[in-house]
């Protein structure tokens, strides 16, 4: 019996932690502050014989004193130095950790998602309503960039991205494989023989600034010269640009389905191609597990497939 209460007592003994309680930790650095038990009470809203007691118990936790008594002041003691100088920044990152804590259930309600303007306008907007109306819980702040770069300097949960997938710290999952066409306006497509694209100016698109030349190698055509032509930040721009008849440009098919199939642009030149690289869902390394992106992405996967 005696063997067994010794265990018990070795057991908590070990698994307790050596921690003063957080009010005298709070009265301590108070005092250290202020050198004053008045002061200190003062800014804690506490008694002096309350804030005394608090040092007392502390002295007595860790077995030293830590103050000398002069007159009404208390002296620090050299360890008491030390301590102090640990403790308040530990106790501010106690206060912030758990004022996050507090705030969280509301923080994790927002999922910042970063898109690219037409893949959002054209591709996703279309369907959040689904998502929004699965989850009504969460609650969506779409940001826009074009870059990798754009959505980190956003603070972005997680974003759609367009590329290989290798953005090192970050987790990817393909969503959405990509083909292109070269397209024109119709009223652009003389009526007396085939077009070639060399008729044409040429647009093009900042962020991809190969892609005639990865059309013509995909396509086996032959450009003989690469007419100058206007560029674009986005492709909604380049889009309306194509309709408007200012050249011939290599779009996206999923962007301009509709315009295809409306007669608003036509592919004269060959058959689509497919991109070299695709989109993707993109959240940092340190936020994967978290609840709000796993729905989102498991949504949004589905929706792709």
């Amino acid at each position: 019996m005696i063997l067994y209460i010794f265990m018990i007592f070795c057991y908590e003994l070990l698994m307790k932690r050596k921690l003063p309680s957080l009010i005298a930790l709070e009265c301590f650095e108070a005092v250290m502050t202020h050198g004053h038990v008045t002061r200190a009470a003062e800014t804690l809203n506490l008694t002096q014989s309350a804030v005394s007691r608090q040092i007392k118990s502390l002295e007595t936790f860790v077995r030293q004193p830590l103050f000398a008594r002069e007159r009404k002041r208390l002296v620090p003691t050299e360890a008491a130095k030390q301590f102090a100088e640990q403790l308040t920044p530990l106790l501010t990152e106690l206060e912030k950790e758990t004022l996050r804590l507090i705030t969280w259930s509301a923080y994790d309600r927002v999922l910042t998602l970063g898109l690219l303007p037409t893949f959002g306008s054209r591709w996703l907007i279309p369907r959040l309503s689904r998502f929004t109306g699965e989850h009504p819980e969460i609650q969506i702040n779409i940001v826009t960039g074009l870059t990798h770069e754009d959505f980190v300097e956003a603070g972005t949960d997680v974003a759609v991205q367009y590329g290989n997938g290798n953005w090192p710290g970050f987790v990817t999952h393909k969503l959405v494989e990509e083909t292109v066409v070269a397209a024109v306006a119709p009223t652009a497509v003389p009526g007396d023989h085939k077009p070639s694209v060399s008729d044409f100016d040429q647009l093009h698109m900042r962020t991809r600034p190969d892609a005639w030349r990865q059309w013509a190698d995909a396509t086996g055509t032959e450009i003989s010269t690469m007419q100058a032509g206007t560029r674009f930040e986005n492709f909604t721009m380049m889009i309306e640009a194509t309709r408007a008849g200012l050249g011939a440009a290599i779009l996206p098919e999923m962007y301009i389905r509709d315009d295809l199939e409306s007669g608003q642009l036509v592919a004269p030149f060959s058959a689509p191609v497919k991109s070299p690289d695709a989109y993707h869902i993109v959240y940092a390394e340190r936020h994967a597990g978290t609840e709000k992106i796993e729905v989102f992405k498991n949504w949004l996967i589905s929706e792709a497939g």
